[in-house]
């Protein structure tokens, strides 16, 4: 299953979004109103609960300098990657686009998709409180 958000245009350099993002400590600025629970766990691992869903821990896997970062959940029970991918417009503006993708069975790909592309929605919505 793979997910997009909508593209958004912040006020903020590549640099700056790619380094903001590749602090885990920064998502909680990013997560909806309904978050029950955001614990940092480490230097490159966060866990996160939203009111009704199941606890979910993200680890930064990988950061591309200022055009990409990485985060995998830490569990193998729901296996999936969020990609933020960042574009730099000028000089202090650019644009970002995350990806969902993860491989579930149709029962769970249909249960799930409403959810996190409304999760995703809220994300990308937040990027500028960074």
């Amino acid at each position: 299953m793979n997910l997009e958000s909508p593209k958004v245009t912040v006020e903020k350099s590549s640099e700056y979004l790619f380094n903001a993002l590749s602090d885990v400590k920064n998502f909680e600025k990013l997560m909806p109103e309904n978050i029950a629970k955001f614990e940092v766990l480490g230097d490159d691992i966060f866990n996160f609960g939203l009111k009704g869903m199941p606890e979910i821990k993200l680890r930064l896997k990988e950061g591309i300098p200022y055009s990409k970062v990485v985060l995998n959940a830490a569990s193998d029970k729901l296996p999936f990657s969020l990609t933020a991918n960042i574009q730099a417009i000028s000089e202090h503006t650019s644009e970002v686009q995350l990806d969902f993708e993860g491989e579930f069975n149709p029962m769970m790909a249909m249960m799930i998709k409403g959810p996190i592309s409304k999760f995703l929605e809220t994300l990308a919505t937040n990027m500028p409180k960074l």
